[in-house]
């Protein structure tokens, strides 16, 4: 499967953007003194039902469809669920293999994290450099996820790469924050939270200069497949829960609905 330079050049740019979410976050550290519970628990449910109603409507159906063109109608199900389940699978195995002592995805509030001032400059600084590494190991598949669905589909990559933007603002500030106190600089602060975004457009370029060359429809169909787990298990693990934490859980449940339903729409108004 060959792709125009055009079409790999837009889903970059968008698995790069949402990478470069993490800038907000850090931005948003430095001229708010306080967070928007509410905004946020609402924008990660959103995310979370983007991201789950997507992977199984979309991406999930076009990974079949690309195994059946070689496979019978059961092998394409059985590999295309298989695959699924491996995507999650590699994801949990990053997740256990992160650094768990400051998880960035805990959630936290800028008035929690302003809190911490009274640790060490050296525990704040290294809370922040661990932050800074989980979160970048966990946004490489993200990258790669965000990378292959805008590749196959620039309009569901836009959907995805907004998605993934928003999951990444609160982990800017779970890295700014801490390294702020501890260094007392801004620029310190905001360049270590933007360079641990550049995880997910490096995790596209990887990944897609390592497929490129075995890429055909079975390939594409298993990675798609592959991708949609890594999504769900995303969406599972790390955004409700966080949305949760941030707010109530009723508001969590209604901006996960109202992200499935701007998800469907908008894949109705592109069909």
């Amino acid at each position: 499967m060959e792709h125009s330079l055009n079409s790999i050049l837009t889903a970059f740019s968008l698995t790069l953007f949402a990478g470069l979410a993490t800038s907000v976050g850090s931005a948003i550290a430095f001229f708010s003194r306080r967070t928007n519970p509410v905004m946020l628990c609402i924008s990660l449910g959103f995310s979370a039902g983007v991201m789950i109603y997507v992977s199984f409507v979309e991406i999930f159906q076009k990974a079949n469809e690309s195994l059946l063109i070689s496979f019978s109608e059961r092998n394409a199900a059985a590999i295309t669920t298989a695959a699924f389940f491996a995507g999650i699978g590699l994801t949990a195995l990053i997740d256990a293999l992160v650094p768990s002592e400051e998880n960035p995805h805990e959630a936290q509030g800028l008035e929690d994290l302003a809190g911490s001032i009274d640790l060490n400059k050296t525990s704040l600084l290294r809370m922040g450099l661990f932050s800074a590494l989980a979160i970048g190991i966990h946004n490489f598949p993200e990258g790669f996820a965000t990378f292959t669905a805008a590749l196959q589909d620039p309009s569901l990559g836009l959907a995805i790469a907004i998605a993934i933007a928003i999951h990444n603002i609160p982990e800017g500030i779970a890295v700014s924050v801490p390294v702020y106190y501890a260094t007392g600089s801004r620029k310190k602060a905001f360049w270590l939270s933007t360079f641990s975004g550049f995880s997910e457009p490096l995790g596209a370029i990887i990944g897609y200069v390592i497929l490129r060359q075995f890429m055909n429809e079975t390939v594409f169909g298993i990675t798609f497949a592959m991708v949609a787990g890594i999504m769900i298990y995303i969406s599972l693990d790390e955004l409700l829960p966080t949305a949760e934490k941030y707010g109530k859980h009723h508001f969590a449940i209604g901006g996960l609905i109202a992200g499935m339903i701007v998800m469907s729409g908008s894949l109705l108004l592109f069909m």
